[in-house]
């Protein structure tokens, strides 16, 4: 009866935490707000972004994509961004590229004597790979301000202005969706530097379908003083965040602090090629040069172009108290990941070499041995 009855409870109990989960929704993104609707749930499992720099036209391009899981059939996301932006589909093929170009290498190491695993202590074949180390508001403007709104595949996108965030909120509230009480606060910085906002609803075009997956890419464009990363508001979230960040310019860049994360890794840094997708978000797939993020005294080296990519942690989002700004590293150093397969050294790819060590070495000084005590006998007869 009473292991009925903890059968009973433990059942109860992993009820109650599924439905807890249910109930309590995911607000943010790594780079801005996600808002689902009032009786829904969203979580972004993994953002992954990519950046594009042209410090001559002073033009940022932003490509992000998002794999989500949750109930919520609709959901809000919003975006600050210092100037006005142009929003377009991205190509979901860029990433699929900047994942191959940025692959660690890996290499195959031999050890020569047996380690746990290996016969005679049990069981065979490779070890854990280890990686190697490696401004005032307009009086005269209106508190919120349509740019534009188009939609695109399953996002219904709104390019706005604001001089009140919490007018911002009301004209959330008033398209069908709830924003949180503390976003509001949270959106004064942007409003008293003059930044603008993406509002993208997140609504599939399927009638009834959830948001669950990797959802389209969403491809950016605004002019900016700087590269910047917009990661204030992912200070809301209630789960930990995991960023991976492309940056093409025409050196390596690098974050210019934490932001209250871990800090950033470097997992990739090279000179590649403007092909294929990179090509084609970087205006340079003809194999000409139309600029790229880098230092003064260039001249004629615009056709070059650099990847880095980033990876960084928030185990605490309530610490990220800013923006991502990436800036040029002090010397263009290529980085690659490099994974080593640690494998036993044999003879034919299945006689250890240690074990025709161990026995071959004594069966030859045995023989050697015995051949020079036969000597000094037959020197001794004679």
């Amino acid at each position: 009866m009473r292991g009925k009855q903890r059968i009973l409870g433990l059942v109860v109990a992993l009820l109650a935490l599924q439905l807890g989960s249910l109930i309590s929704p995911a607000y943010a993104c790594g780079c801005g707000a996600m808002i689902p609707d009032r009786a829904s749930r969203i979580g972004v499992q993994r953002e992954t972004s990519v950046v594009h720099w042209d410090a001559r036209s002073r033009t940022e391009q932003i490509v992000m994509r998002f794999s989500v899981r949750g109930t919520a059939r609709e959901a809000a996301w919003i975006m600050p961004v210092p100037g006005r932006a142009d929003v377009e589909l991205g190509d979901p093929y860029l990433f699929e590229e900047l994942r191959e170009l940025t692959a660690p290498e890996h290499r195959t190491r031999h050890y020569f004597w047996p380690r746990s695993g290996d016969w005679p202590f049990g069981g065979g074949g490779d070890s854990a790979a280890a990686p190697a180390p490696g401004a005032a508001p307009d009086a005269a403007a209106p508190p919120v301000g349509v740019v534009g709104r188009e939609r695109l595949g399953d996002f219904d996108v709104a390019r706005l202005t604001a001089t009140d965030p919490d007018a911002l909120r009301d004209w959330l509230d008033d398209n069908g969706f709830e924003l949180p009480e503390r976003l509001s606060g949270e959106l004064r910085p942007y409003v008293e530097q003059k930044w603008e906002y993406v509002a993208v609803r997140l609504a599939p075009e399927e009638r009834g379908a959830a948001l669950y997956g990797t959802l389209d890419p969403l491809r950016i464009t605004f002019t900016s003083e700087r590269p910047v990363y917009p990661m204030r508001l992912s200070r809301l979230a209630t789960t930990p965040q995991s960023l991976g960040l492309y940056v093409l310019s025409e050196h390596r860049m690098e974050p210019r602090g934490t932001i209250g994360g871990d800090a950033p890794e470097v997992t990739y840094a090279g000179e590649i090629a403007a092909e294929g997708a990179v090509g084609e978000l970087t205006g340079r797939g003809s194999g000409e040069g139309n600029g790229g993020g880098g230092r003064e005294g260039d001249g004629d080296r615009g056709a070059r172009l650099f990847l880095t990519a980033v990876e960084q942690e928030f185990p605490e989002p309530g610490r990220i108290d800013g923006d991502h700004e990436l800036r040029a590293a002090n010397a263009d150093t290529p980085y690659r990941q490099v994974v080593f397969h640690d494998r036993l050294l044999t003879i034919g790819g299945e006689v250890p070499v240690w074990l025709v060590t161990a026995v071959g070495v004594p069966a030859v000084a045995s023989a050697l041995l015995w051949g020079l005590r036969r000597r000094r006998a037959v020197r001794s007869a004679a």
